[in-house]
């Protein structure tokens, strides 16, 4: 058990982006399926809700158990939190909302697969931003 203990002291940040990163993910396809299957919204615009539902979680979850951003007042949060919603708007746009309509209306791709590959783009371009530019140390 200390051995496990020491592990994730070691890689704590890692793994608590690991951790919820899948519960951001979870958020995502729970609400993707309810507004495609329950509601018959069209799949890019489920899509979209998705989306917006887990950055929202996302940005708080990374903001206090991954990162553990210090960030205090009002100015110094909001540039963070505008930050870090301008990268996922970015990730967004490229990865979540323009690959998934590629993949599923031009390319036929079957729309659960196109959720799994563009979840997978997503969560490795959005720890990198947040890591490297959003929540970064000063040193």
């Amino acid at each position: 058990m200390e051995k496990i203990k020491e592990l994730y002291s070691k890689n704590k940040e890692l793994v608590n982006y690991v951790i919820f990163g899948g519960l951001t993910t979870l958020v995502n396809f729970i609400c993707y399926f309810i507004s495609t299957k329950l509601f018959s919204v069209d799949e890019v615009i489920s899509n979209g809700i998705a989306w917006f539902v887990s950055v929202l979680f996302a940005y708080i979850t990374n903001k206090i158990f991954v990162f553990e951003s210090e960030k205090s007042g009002f100015k110094e949060i909001a540039i963070e939190m505008t930050t870090f919603f301008l990268s996922r708007v970015f990730s967004g746009i490229c990865c979540d909302v323009g690959t998934f309509a590629l993949m599923v209306k031009v390319f036929n791709i079957n729309d659960v697969i196109a959720k799994i590959v563009t979840q997978i783009m997503v969560i490795v371009m959005n720890y990198v931003l947040s890591k490297l530019v959003i929540f970064r140390k000063k040193k």
